[in-house]
């Protein structure tokens, strides 16, 4: 072999070292499960307080990326998996919505779901802003 190749391999092995060093390690997002009680994940329906949000949070950032608009009919629930569509009935009246949850929420005690505004309307919960309610979930992501 020529003076060259015995010097030029080595070299090169030694850059290919150097340089695999500098290319960035892959991302992972590490996503930990949302704790809830004991149970409370896996249920076909619960009950409680419902209240809603619209206004402040309109055009943010909700916890699955999606921007919150008041106009549609999304949720915030602590533990069902984000995309998860359920019907929410206002026990009060009977009327029902079907949402998909897109955020986490409502971090008031004794509440189980945030509603957006038009969610709210449907089922006539904005003239109180709370309401007892029963969700059921019609199709979980999980």
């Amino acid at each position: 072999m020529s003076r060259f190749f015995k010097f030029a391999i080595p070299v090169s092995i030694i850059v290919i070292f150097f340089l695999s060093g500098c290319v960035s390690a892959p991302r992972y997002i590490v996503r930990r499960p949302v704790k809830g009680r004991p149970g409370e994940f896996v249920f076909d329906k619960q009950r409680g307080m419902a209240s809603y949000y619209g206004e402040k949070f309109h055009g943010r950032a909700t916890s699955s990326g999606q921007i919150f608009d008041m106009n549609g009919f999304t949720a915030a629930h602590r533990t069902l998996p984000l995309g998860t569509t359920v019907k929410v009935t206002n026990l009060d009246n009977n009327k029902s919505v079907e949402v998909v949850v897109n955020d986490r929420g409502p971090f008031l005690k004794g509440r189980i779901v945030d509603l957006s505004k038009a969610a709210a309307i449907e089922i006539g919960l904005i003239e109180n802003g709370t309401a007892e309610v029963e969700i059921e979930v019609i199709e979980s992501k999980e």
